[in-house]
């Protein structure tokens, strides 16, 4: 991946897979914000729930330990939205469209430690696996390989793909 010019990411349409490849993607992919999963749930009730996540260059993978409730809900009703953002004099946000996929496994999700050592440094992580890792754990591992994707900057890029100055003009008369 390469970082686009001002110009290309200019150009291309909230929506652009392309758009991962931005400064505002790649910074918040690999900053230490939560991202926020949005799916169904089984009572048919929108749930949008705070994670730690990793991002694999193609997936960001998000882990649970099993039996969470989500875990039955995604696997109804796989379609996600993910925000990952920062709230800032000039708020950035990643915003993401996928299918999850669920794979359960025996012990810690490798994903799941990653997180926790960007998060957390290594020192941490170490104890925080420690601390839940033992006999008979199992996680899930949910990843989302994102298909729509959308990046705001409040500078070179707002929502509903306007300009600086349509922005400023909202809500006036």
């Amino acid at each position: 991946m390469h970082s686009l010019t001002r110009e290309e990411l200019g150009s291309l349409p909230q929506g652009d897979v392309r758009l991962l490849d931005s400064d505002i993607a790649q910074g918040l992919l690999t900053s230490t914000e939560l991202a926020r999963l949005a799916y169904v749930a089984e009572d048919d009730t929108p749930r949008v729930f705070p994670m730690l996540f990793h991002w694999t260059g193609q997936e960001v993978v998000l882990s649970t330990f099993v039996p969470a409730r989500k875990i039955t809900a995604l696997r109804a009703r796989p379609e996600v939205a993910i925000t990952i953002d920062a709230a800032a004099a000039q708020p950035r946000a990643l915003l993401l469209r996928g299918r999850a996929q669920i794979t359960e496994i025996d012990g810690i999700v490798p994903e799941y430690a990653l997180a926790l050592r960007r998060y957390g440094g290594e020192e941490q992580a170490s104890a925080q696996v420690a601390a839940v890792n033992g006999p008979g754990v199992r996680m899930a591992r949910i990843a989302v390989r994102p298909v729509w994707v959308g990046a705001l900057d409040f500078r070179t890029r707002f929502p509903g793909g306007s300009t600086a100055a349509e922005f400023a003009r909202r809500g006036r008369s």
